[in-house]
Parts: structure tokens; sequence; C-alpha cells
């Protein structure tokens, strides 16, 4: 598959158009980045992240895993929430980032792949196995998806898709819904 501008804009508007998820994600990426800068949030606004990670996945993903992922991260204390999120507002790049979101019991490299794109959208993009298959696919990255994949694995993901939405002129979000399509 050769990944061109046409073909991105084209999926990320049909994403917007058919995922059901959509509202609520434009919605949470228009409001967590500020609460999350801020410090201006609850437990549930972080607990969202993970649910959003697995539940985007619409019934694919193993209810028990998700389930058993979701209450996990419910046994962090959430000042520890707090402190990791804090940690990953300030951080300079994306392994410091990771490095303190992974301190979060139930948060891997893909979870915490999502919270970099919940805190900076303009600089982050979830990875998890769809989008690195769309990757993979387009020439982008030459390795099967590591489940889950090591910090500087997902840094050579972020890297490609910046290159990428450089290359075609788009936001990292709107690469990500067209990589998401993609990937179905």
């Amino acid at each position: 598959m050769e990944l061109t501008r046409s073909l991105v804009e084209s999926e990320a508007r049909d994403y917007r158009e058919q995922e059901p998820l959509y509202p609520v994600e434009a919605e949470q990426l228009e409001t967590l980045p500020a609460a999350f800068e801020s410090g201006e949030y609850g437990r549930r606004d972080a607990v969202w992240v993970i649910r959003w990670y697995y539940r985007r996945f619409l019934g694919a993903y193993p209810d028990t895993k998700r389930r058993d992922a979701e209450e996990r991260f419910w046994h962090n204390d959430f000042e520890a929430v707090r402190d990791a999120i804090a940690a990953a507002v300030d951080a300079a790049d994306a392994a410091t980032m990771i490095d303190a979101l992974t301190a979060l019991e139930a948060v891997d490299v893909p979870v915490a792949s999502a919270f970099c794109m919940f805190i900076d959208p303009d600089a982050y993009v979830v990875v998890g196995p769809g989008v690195w298959a769309a990757l993979r696919e387009a020439g982008e990255l030459s390795q099967p998806y590591p489940d889950p994949p090591s910090v500087s694995q997902y840094e050579t993901a972020l890297e490609r898709c910046r290159s990428l939405a450089d290359r075609f002129d788009c936001d990292l979000w709107t690469l990500y819904r067209a990589l998401w399509r993609l990937s179905a």
C-alpha cells in the first residue's frame, strides 16, 4: 500500500463520518490536553484514556483483558497517577513521557502512547497493533508489531508518523484516523 495525501485525507474523513467513538474522541482531544497540563482533572478523566485505548477496538479486544487493565488502573493511588501525568506533561521527549506513565499499574507502552496523544496531540500519536500494521504495510516500518513495543520502538513509529504528517501536511490526529481505517 502506498500512502498518499489524498488517501490519508479520504480515510481520515471516513473515520470522522463512520467511527462511532469519533465525537467523544474529538471532544476529549479538545479538553484533556489543557486539563492534564493544568492538573484540573479527576480520576475518571485519566481512566477514560485507559478505557478508550481498549474500547476503540469495539469488541475485538478480549473483554477479560480490557476489564483487567481498567481494574488494575483503578488500583493506582490517584496522587501517583497525577504525578505520572504531571511528569509526562513536563517531559522533554517521548521516552521520558513513556517512562513516567509506565510506572503506573496497567500502563504499558501502547497505553502510555494513548496518554501522550491526549496530553499533546500535536506531537504524539497512539500506536497499537493496527496503526503499526498500517505503517508496516505502507513500508514505513519493517518489523511486525512487537507486543508490546519497547520505548525505542514506539519512538521509531512516532518518528515515522511525524514524517508522514509533515509529508502530507496534516496533523497527527488526522494521520492516526487514516491509519486506523487502513488497518481495519
